[in-house]
């Protein structure tokens, strides 16, 4: 292979950071590496996003205990993806709580996931023999929307959309206008789009804008406070995908094979994203995933170990 394999060499540890947003929300983020949201309600505490490793969880938890003393009782995962998930069992939640869709995904691919996770970012997986067997399971499920009362604190559960997957959950503090978007919201990283919604994720981000949050942990990349700040986050984010979407169309539309689309796509964005976190890491899942959606399969097939390898040669070798 002419480029090592996903983020197979990327070792270099990343400074972390721990920001209040609002009276009663936090970020954890590491230089573009996953983030996690911390809120802190009146008798107890949630995280969504988790970390890769119950090992590297338990530097969340070093966090929020230099803050206060309430128990986690609630973890909100929102996705399945393995980098975001497997770390759960360190908080001790009394409650993993998850969308219907998110559950339906850890059903059918969270082990081909698990295993390819950690293929491709084994930097992310820090002392992965930590996570317990199997998969991580809710332990409630919703539909669109539901409220968890931290005492006085509403804080709201939201499915906007698909977008990155189909079962994305955002974190939504109405009282203090801020907001938890996992991985549909990205900022100087770049989307990871190997499973996503192509055609719905742009209106996904609009109806994120409508709330008009005035401060946003995204995915990747640092907090995001003020309204023109989370603005300029969620624009950037959708020019990325509407700018990829149009690309591969265009290799489509010309009778171009995989391939030569993505040779096509990846010069096509590299001047204006290249720049961004795990450009080189994404573009080769993110191109075939929009080129299987412009083509035949209008949902993500699962990526296993095996098929990474495999398009990762044919793309890259």
């Amino acid at each position: 292979m002419s480029k090592t394999f996903a983020s197979a060499a990327d070792l270099e540890e990343k400074k972390v950071s721990f920001t209040q947003l609002s009276e009663h929300a936090w970020a954890y983020t590491a230089e573009g590496d996953p983030n996690t949201g911390v809120i802190i309600g009146d008798d107890a505490v949630l995280v969504a996003d988790t970390q890769a490793t119950p090992a590297m969880a338990q530097d969340v938890i070093r966090r929020i205990r230099e803050v206060t003393d309430k128990p986690v009782q609630y973890v909100v995962l929102t996705h399945y993806h393995a980098v975001r998930v497997l770390g759960a069992s360190a908080y001790g939640a009394q409650q993993v709580i998850a969308s219907q869709d998110t559950r339906d995904l850890i059903v059918e691919r969270g082990e081909a996931d698990k295993a390819s996770e950690i293929g491709r970012f084994p930097r992310l997986f820090r002392d992965v023999e930590s996570v317990p067997a199997g998969m991580t399971w809710p332990t409630i499920t919703f539909t669109s929307r539901m409220s968890l009362w931290l005492g006085k604190l509403e804080v709201q559960l939201l499915q906007l959309g698909r977008g990155h997957t189909k079962g994305d959950t955002v974190v939504w503090l109405p009282g203090e206008k801020t907001l938890l978007s996992g991985d549909l919201v990205e900022f100087d990283a770049t989307p990871y789009a190997g499973d996503a919604y192509f055609r719905d994720w742009p209106a996904t981000l609009d109806n994120i804008a409508a709330l008009q949050p005035q401060a946003l942990v995204p995915g990747r990349g640092p907090a995001l406070l003020g309204q023109e700040r989370v603005q300029a986050g969620l624009a950037s984010t959708r020019d990325f995908i509407r700018d990829l979407w149009a690309s591969v169309q265009e290799g489509v539309a010309a009778g171009k094979d995989l391939r030569a689309t993505y040779e096509h796509s990846f010069a096509t964005l590299q001047p204006k994203y290249g720049h961004w976190v795990i450009f080189n890491h994404c573009m080769p899942f993110d191109v075939t995933r929009a080129y299987d959606e412009a083509t035949q399969h209008a949902d993500p097939r699962i990526w296993t170990a095996e098929r990474d390898r495999q398009m990762w040669e044919a793309l890259e070798g």
